[in-house]
């Protein structure tokens, strides 16, 4: 993890840790490290969520990129992966996110992406890094006509929408879904986008005011989805977090139909129709046990990686694999996107829904989930360092390791994205790994806090 971008880009609380003077060095570095040298003037787009500090950091961005004399197209709200997509198809040099995702309004975050649509690798992140904080390259401010200029276009988020209707062919009439939008960037996109798949349905929180986001609703708060799908005889619900680059679903049942269980029943579809290529899904650490059993069962190979989907992609590129995923709901369908998509992902499952003749339910029924509790420990940014070498914490561990036998098992992590330790404990017996959890994390309190 490097001095400014975690896992999943810069992040903090705007105006605070994430000031409008950092975001403009970052445009700056960003357009030095990222910017074709046989062109005299780089062109970065900037896309942004819904809360109410994104307007202010779009500002300070854009400033730092025209100083050093980058044209910049400001694509105002859209989603994170629109962004991905849009940077590819309009030929820019890079491509900028304003978000945070499914935190808080008051944190946000920059997103960085290259020419081809894809996040940054380490080495870059670490490159434009070191301008910042080290000064290794001093930025050429420019002057007179060698400014950058910013300007705006209405197109972006049609052609995102688009690109989106391209990647399926199904007749979804008669199909009634509900959207959770979080008050985020789908509220600007999905109701559009399944206009136009001819479906029929009713959006939730999509009517962001600032500091709305991800309040109570979306991704990470699935309640009132759940109750909404039910109450109503929905076939399916769909939940997109902040930036709508994840999504959970919710069954007509209103039971929750998570990341691993999407990917598992993407996997297998794709696998029928031939198009699972080298058999293969990629998936987390973090992925629960019964999602190997499932893919045992269904002669799919499974590859695992550390926590992040950048580091899925990464896997997936490597191998050329086609499907993959995190349990937060971040998936990757790679023949369509460079990057998790909880639109493309909701469309795709829809996709399944008709091929298979199915409802929700009963293909996530095939998935048999094993009971997993996850416990998350605020500590200091000291603490966060000091976790790896940690005995004690390391003595916790092993203990709840060799009490859960081969019937279950721990992972404890450092988050990417918040001042977090995250216990995850899963088994078959609900009881022992909430205590196990509990015990691990008294200690993590204890030493790290």
């Amino acid at each position: 993890m490097g001095r400014l971008f975690g896992t999943d880009g810069a992040r903090g609380v705007a105006n605070s840790e994430l000031t409008c003077e950092l975001a403009m060095k970052i445009g700056r570095a960003a357009a030095m490290v990222l910017s074709d040298e046989q062109r005299s003037r780089p062109r970065v787009l900037i896309g942004m969520d819904t809360r109410i500090s994104s307007d202010m950091l779009e500002a300070s961005i854009a400033a730092g990129l025209c100083s050093v004399g980058a044209d910049v197209l400001t694509l105002g709200v859209l989603p994170t992966p629109a962004v991905a997509f849009l940077v590819q198809k309009y030929g820019y040099d890079a491509g900028i996110m304003i978000s945070a995702s499914h935190n808080p309004c008051e944190y946000n975050g920059i997103k960085i992406f290259k020419s081809d649509g894809y996040k940054l690798p380490d080495e870059i992140e670490e490159k434009i890094e070191s301008i910042i904080l080290d000064g290794t390259i001093v930025p050429d401010v420019k002057i007179g006509g060698e400014v950058g200029r910013i300007r705006t276009s209405d197109m972006p988020k049609f052609d995102y929408i688009e690109h989106l209707l391209e990647t399926v062919d199904a007749d979804f009439s008669g199909m009634r879904i509900a959207l959770d939008c979080a008050n985020g960037s789908a509220s600007f996109t999905a109701p559009e986008l399944f206009t136009d798949l001819g479906v029929d349905f009713e959006v939730l929180s999509a009517v962001p005011n600032g500091i709305n986001i991800n309040r109570g609703c979306g991704s990470t708060y699935m309640e009132q989805l759940q109750r909404f799908v039910k109450a109503n005889h929905f076939d399916v619900g769909f939940a997109f977090d902040g930036d709508a680059d994840r999504l959970l679903a919710v069954d007509e049942n209103g039971e929750i139909v998570d990341g691993d269980k999407i990917v598992a029943i993407a996997a297998a579809s794709l696998k029928k129709r031939g198009l699972l290529k080298n058999n293969t899904a990629v998936v987390t650490v973090m992925s629960n046990l019964g999602f190997h059993e499932f893919c045992k069962k269904n002669d799919i190979n499974v590859e695992v990686t550390t926590v992040g989907d950048r580091y899925v992609l990464e896997n997936m590129l490597k191998n050329d694999y086609c499907i993959g995923g995190e349990q937060s709901g971040h998936v990757i369908f790679h023949d369509f996107a460079t990057t998790g998509d909880g639109q493309l992902t909701a469309i795709q499952l829809l996709q399944v829904l008709k091929l298979s003749g199915k409802t929700l339910s009963e293909l996530a029924s095939e998935i048999e989930i094993f009971p997993q509790t996850m416990v998350n420990v605020r500590v200091s940014q000291i603490g966060k360092v000091r976790y790896a070498k940690d005995e004690e914490i390391k003595k916790a561990i092993a203990s709840a390791e060799k009490e859960l036998g081969d019937q279950g098992r721990v992972l404890v992590r450092v988050s990417g994205t918040e001042p977090l330790i995250r216990v995850m404990v899963e088994g078959k017996d609900e009881e022992m790994i909430q205590r196990l959890a509990d015990e691990i994390a008294a200690v993590v309190r204890d030493r790290l806090i």
